[in-house]
C-alpha cells in the first residue's frame, strides 16, 4: 500500500493542512497539566506528560471493553497529528461502519465561563465551521466536558484522540499509540480490511526500535521546538528534528518504507507529522523559522515517498 493510498483514503488530509479496573468503576491517574502549554520545565524544555485513560478494548467477548460494532466512538482534531493517526487506522482499517467518529473545532476556546482554560471545543452546529461536529453522542460543550463526564474529579490534560465508549458513557483510552494497536488487531472481525497488519510480528522489534527515535526527533520534537521556553533547550531540540529527519531521509534512499519495504504503523506515525511540517510547525512564530531551516519539501526521499505527484499515481 503507498502513501497515495493513504492520502486517499483518509479524507481528514485536507483539513489537516492543518485506569485501572476496580469493579464496575475506572480509575485514572492524573497530572496537573492540563495542556501542551502547561508542560515546560524550569529549564524552558518542553516534557509531555504521560496519557491517563490507558484501558483496552479486546476482541475477547468477556472482557470489561469488548470489540462490538457501534459501541465505540473516536473524538479527534484535525489539527491534531495524534489523533488523526488514529483516524488514518479507523480508515485504512475498514473500520467507518464500526467506529464512529467526530472532530472538534481546529482552535482552541474557552471550555468553561468559570475560569480561563482553553482548550479543544466543539461547534455549536454542524455549519459552524466545515469538518468539526457537535457533540451529538453528550452535548459536551468541551473536550474537558468529557472527561469531566468519565471522571468528575479529573484534572489531568484535556487532549485528543478520546476513544470513548458510549455504553458505559467513559474514557477507555487517550493515548494514540494504544489506540492505534487495538485499530490494528482487536477489531478485524468487523473491519472491512482485517488482512492489512500495521504491527506484523516480524516486524515488531524494528517497529518499536525506529518508533523510539522518530518520536523523539520528529512526532515530539516539533513540540519541543514550538513550545521551548529558553534558547537551549530550543536549538537542542531543533538539531535533533533535523538529525532524525536526515536519518529517515537516509533509510528512504534505499527502501520504500521506513521499516523495509512493508508500510508499517511507524509509515502512519511519521507521516501525520510530516503533511503539517511545512505548514505548521516550519511556519509557526513559535517554532523552526522557515528562512535557517529545510522544509520536508527540500528532503528529496522524504517528500516523494510521502507526497507522490498524482499525475503517476
Amino acid at each position: 500500500m503507498s502513501y497515495s493510498t493513504i492520502i486517499s483514503n483518509t479524507s481528514f488530509l485536507s483539513l489537516a493542512s492543518k485506569f485501572t479496573t476496580r469493579g464496575s468503576r475506572l480509575q485514572c491517574t492524573v497530572s496537573m497539566a492540563r495542556s501542551a502549554v502547561d508542560e515546560t520545565s524550569d529549564s524552558g524544555a518542553f516534557q509531555r506528560t504521560a496519557s491517563t485513560f490507558r484501558n483496552f478494548v479486546s476482541k475477547d467477548s468477556n472482557s470489561q471493553f469488548p470489540a462490538e460494532s457501534g459501541r465505540y466512538h473516536l473524538y479527534i482534531s484535525y489539527a491534531c497529528p495524534w489523533a488523526s493517526r488514529c483516524l488514518s487506522y479507523l480508515k485504512i482499517k475498514g473500520l467507518d461502519d464500526a467506529i464512529s467518529f467526530s472532530s472538534v473545532k481546529p482552535i482552541w476556546g474557552r471550555t468553561k465561563e468559570t475560569d480561563e482554560h482553553m482548550g479543544w471545543v466543539f461547534p455549536g452546529s454542524d455549519t459552524e465551521v466545515p469538518g468539526a461536529d457537535p457533540d451529538h453522542l453528550n452535548g459536551a460543550k468541551s473536550v474537558r466536558e468529557l472527561y469531566e463526564i468519565a471522571s468528575p474529579n479529573y484534572t489531568g490534560k484535556y487532549t485528543v484522540p478520546v476513544l470513548w465508549d458510549k455504553k458505559l458513557k467513559t474514557v477507555v483510552n487517550n493515548e494514540s499509540a494504544e489506540i492505534i494497536r487495538m485499530f490494528n488487531t482487536e477489531f478485524n472481525h468487523i473491519a472491512g480490511n482485517p488482512d492489512l497488519d500495521l504491527y506484523p510480528s516480524h516486524l515488531q522489534a524494528k517497529i518499536d526500535e525506529t518508533n523510539e527515535w522518530i518520536y523523539n526527533g520528529i512526532n515530539n520534537g516539533v513540540y519541543r521546538c514550538g513550545f521551548a521556553k529558553k534558547q537551549g533547550p530550543y536549538e537542542e531540540a531543533v538539531e535533533q528534528v533535523y538529525e532524525a529527519l536526515d536519518r529517515c531521509e537516509e533509510i528512504l534512499g534505499k527502501h520504500r518504507y521506513i521499516c523495509g519495504n512493508t508500510l508499517t504503523e511507524t509509515d502512519i506515525r511519521l507521516f501525520v507529522t510530516l503533511i503539517r511540517f511545512d505548514e505548521v510547525s516550519l511556519c509557526s512564530p513559535l517554532q523552526m523559522q522557515q528562512e535557517t531551516h529545510k522544509g520536508v519539501s527540500e528532503f528529496v526521499q522524504l517528500h516523494e515517498r510521502h507526497f507522490p505527484d498524482p499525475r503517476y499515481e
